[in-house]
């Protein structure tokens, strides 16, 4: 009886320690969190910040406007003083009531010039007359570059939040920019994080775009952020947004495009459907509201997809499209870059005709 007993359990050992050191090496190279040594720990809360812009070829070329690179300095995590570095799409016609902006924040293992190479956003920005901004993190405050989403005070408005609110403010001051027309989006952990933007900061951001990223709120943490991804967290889906409400009684209303592949492996599509819980929460849509739904077969230059939108009183609040073969990548990009698929929906143009329609009233 010992000698049957011991070979399972052996067996049992072996596959529990293979399995540890799986998710080990996830946290480890996707949502590793570096120890960061800062001589101005001790920084005041508020600081003087400047950003210096040189022009530059517009990314992905044969384009007719300015690139433009910059740097902003101001409080990151902790009170650590930090630098981030952003690039700025400004069109070649700028009409004298100002342009839209988009921000566009990467995912994990990407940088700016791939992220606007990659989505084609530059040329299609250029072609709709928007400005398009990309903050970029640095692998000193992330390995990986990765948005840190999954950090409890990043998503009460912490962390890298404030760095890129005061990137899109220095943009705004320098540049012809329409402020009650700025949007937001992103890819994976950029999509994760430009929600976050979204609900720490609704006076400034008329519309949000998620594309393939994880909901919000669920992760406290590295480990638990690839259980949301793989899994989503159907408990905490509407507990985190009651928490943003519960922050800020008056919050308006944050029109929501939400972007995903059926066949993607790395933040599964059950994401995507506890994302749409927490916008119908978040814009306080009742149950039984009607949903316009819109499908799209394949055909030789793309995937099939289906197209849901839901209205409140004639204004379009959510979009939700659900792409059927593509896997974890920006659909309707430059496939030759990593993160990006060739077939598919173009996201971009996607993002832009649902910003389109939307405009924050009384910003300033």
């Amino acid at each position: 009886m010992v000698k049957l007993v011991q070979p399972w359990l052996r067996s049992l050992l072996r596959n529990a320690k293979k399995q540890q050191r799986t998710t080990a090496r996830a946290v480890k190279t996707l949502l590793a969190v570096p120890k960061v040594k800062s001589k101005n720990a001790a920084a005041p809360a508020v600081r003087k910040t400047r950003s210096k812009t040189v022009s530059g070829a517009p990314a992905g070329g044969g384009l007719a406007g300015q690139w433009l690179s910059g740097h902003y300095t101001g409080l990151g995590a902790h009170g650590v003083l930090r630098t981030m570095q952003y690039w700025l799409y400004m069109p070649p016609a700028v009409p004298p009531q100002g342009i839209p902006l988009v921000i566009m924040l990467h995912g994990c293992d990407q940088n700016a010039n791939a992220f606007a190479q990659g989505t084609r956003m530059n040329l299609i920005a250029e072609k709709q007359g928007y400005a398009v901004v990309y903050p970029q993190q640095s692998k000193a405050s992330h390995p990986q570059a990765c948005w840190k989403w999954y950090d409890r005070a990043t998503q009460e408005g912490g962390g890298d939040v404030g760095l890129i609110v005061g990137i899109v403010n220095t943009v705004t001051a320098s540049h012809p920019i329409d402020r009650s027309r700025i949007y937001i989006c992103g890819f994976s952990a950029g999509g994760a994080m430009a929600h976050i933007v979204a609900l720490n900061h609704p006076g400034l951001i008329a519309a949000v775009g998620v594309h393939s990223s994880p909901l919000f709120g669920a992760a406290r943490g590295a480990v638990a952020a690839v259980k949301v991804m793989l899994h989503g967290d159907a408990r905490r889906a509407g507990p985190a947004i009651l928490e943003v409400l519960d922050r800020q009684p008056g919050f308006p209303a944050m029109p929501t495009i939400l972007l995903h592949g059926e066949s993607d492996r790395v933040v599964r599509p059950v994401n995507q459907s506890h994302l749409e819980q927490q916008a119908l929460l978040l814009n306080r849509v009742p149950a039984g509201t009607t949903v316009d739904i819109t499908s799209r077969e394949r055909t030789s230059r793309t995937f099939a997809y289906r197209l849901r939108d839901i209205r409140l009183q004639r204004k379009l609040l959510l979009r939700v499209v659900q792409i059927s073969e593509l896997k974890h990548a920006w659909s309707g990009g430059d496939d030759s870059l990593v993160f990006n698929s060739g077939p598919g929906p173009v996201s971009s143009k996607l993002l832009l005709d649902f910003f389109s329609r939307h405009r924050r009233a009384g910003s300033a």
